[in-house]
């Protein structure tokens, strides 16, 4: 999931790395001081060990996960004491959620308003367990077994503020498309769309469908996220390929909240969306 690159100001993380924790951090300043005593510069190491100037960089800030033989190939170039070898068996993040994605699950869980609209895939909070483990199996590169359980569980706990925020209200404008590219093939499409209509019979559940065939179009620029805080603050969240965005500057959430607006009008009402949905769940 990409960061959606442009003018938006954003607090937190852009680009693929992640929000920054205490044991990366730490890692990361160990590297960076073995580093600078052996008089390397960040280009210089990358050299050695075979890996980018922008991955050391981004493992001595704090913001991504090194893997064994990045940490291994850093002990050698930087004297074998073993020490980061040992240091490394303690770098923790929490399982199943993008660490750049977990400042928004926070404020999900107290939101009194969210906006999502979707032109890649259905979203997380819509997903059927077949349809996330068919997205599961289908990443490059590829998830372990462990990782692939991980990513189900934080999604199924994440669903539950759906059934669990009667008072929160949820609006999602979803592309035709996602449905008609059956992901995973029939059956899990078939299940997806009753799963779907069950979900839009939700006094606090909005789910409108934008048509495959549309002149006129408010989100061709990606996906959209909003939400409002129980102190009726805005914020915003655009996912790529590689990574999140954060947005907390005003006038981009405003820019943001117009073009979402623009494409309820331009959607399918909620009523001819649910007899969409029906009339392609019959034409499986």
């Amino acid at each position: 999931m990409v960061a959606d690159s442009g003018s938006m100001a954003a607090t937190g993380m852009g680009g693929g790395e992640p929000e920054a924790s205490d044991s990366l951090r730490t890692f990361g300043a160990m590297v960076q001081a073995l580093r600078e005593h052996a008089g390397l510069g960040r280009e210089e190491l990358a050299d050695v060990i075979g890996y980018s100037k922008h991955m050391v960089a981004s493992v001595e800030l704090g913001r991504r996960m090194p893997d064994a033989a990045f940490v291994e190939g850093v002990d050698r170039a930087l004297g074998s004491t073993g020490a980061l070898v040992r240091a490394a068996q303690h770098l923790g993040r929490q399982p199943g959620l993008a660490a750049w994605f977990r400042k928004w699950a926070r404020l999900e869980t107290s939101a009194i308003t969210l906006y999502t609209y979707e032109c890649r895939l259905v979203p997380g909070l819509l997903q059927t367990e077949a349809y996330a483990r068919t997205l599961f199996n289908d990443r490059l590169p590829l998830l372990d077994d462990q990782q692939i359980e991980e990513q189900w569980a934080a999604r199924a706990e994440r669903q539950r503020l759906l059934r669990e925020r009667p008072n929160t209200a949820f609006s999602f404008i979803l592309e035709e498309q996602l449905f008609l590219r059956r992901t995973g093939g029939v059956d899990v499409t078939r299940e997806l769309l009753d799963h779907v209509l069950e979900i839009a019979e939700q006094r606090n559940v909005e789910i409108q469908i934008m048509p495959l065939v549309r002149e006129s179009h408010a989100g061709l620029a990606g996906p959209i996220r909003l939400l409002e805080t129980p102190e009726n603050r805005w914020f915003a969240y655009c996912e790529g390929q590689r990574g999140g965005m954060f947005v907390a500057e005003t006038k981009e959430i405003s820019v943001l909240q117009s073009r979402y607006a623009r494409m309820r009008s331009q959607a399918l009402t909620i009523p001819d969306s649910a007899s969409l949905l029906r009339r392609m769940r019959g034409d499986l």
